[in-house]
């Protein structure tokens, strides 16, 4: 509705979004001198707003590490355009399609992870590479800053996907989701931080006539 309604640009709010959690992000770092950060991105709209974070976590001239679990040419639209603005101000985005002793060495070293591999979209269980980078997360108990929602969790019923990210804190957009407070919801969400993008309030009163 805000964006095919209102006309607010949907690279407007990816950009209010990434920036968002780059905010958070710098908060839980704020003390810590030297520190590094690890962005995972998925293929989807999510990936654009990890982009984002990423580019301002750069221009605070933080330690900064993105993979992109997948080929860059299956991204689209405004994910797309964030990849590109990364790649034309030569900040490096590695893309991987195996949990390869880069990745992992990444991960061990990191001081935050940024979840940025699936959104409210995902409705299907997590499979191959994604599956195996979440579980390799979690695994190492990583501190995470989930993007929207922890990447394997079900926005609307709290239903886990196979497996999901255990995040610290949930830097979540507009509005809190149903799912974090259903079945496995409670579990993986961590801290949940609600954020304004740009989406009119009035929006979530009801569609006016």
């Amino acid at each position: 509705m805000a964006i095919e309604e209102k006309r607010v640009p949907s690279v407007a709010l990816m950009e209010n979004a990434g920036r968002s959690v780059a905010d958070h992000v710098s908060a839980l770092l704020e003390k810590k001198k030297e520190a590094c950060v690890c962005v995972l991105c998925g293929l989807g709209n999510n990936a654009g707003d990890g982009f984002v974070a990423a580019r301002h976590l750069w221009n605070a001239e933080m330690n900064v590490s993105v993979f992109l679990l997948g080929p860059s040419d299956k991204l689209k639209n405004d994910a797309r355009i964030n990849y590109e603005i990364l790649k034309r101000c030569h900040y490096p985005v590695k893309e991987i399609f195996r949990l390869t002793p880069t990745l992992k060495t990444v991960l061990a070293k990191a001081d935050v992870v940024v979840d940025a591999i699936f959104g409210v979209g995902l409705n299907r269980d997590i499979e191959g590479l994604f599956r195996s980078c979440i579980a390799l997360v979690n695994d190492l108990r990583c501190q995470v800053v989930a993007v929207d929602i922890p990447s394997g969790l079900d926005g609307t019923t709290g239903h886990i996907y196979q497996v999901c990210i255990k995040a610290k804190r949930t830097v979540t957009f507009s509005a809190p989701k149903a799912g974090f407070y259903r079945q496995e919801g409670p579990r993986y969400v961590g801290d949940v931080v609600t954020v304004d993008i740009g989406i009119p309030r009035k929006l979530f009163k009801g569609r006016k006539k």
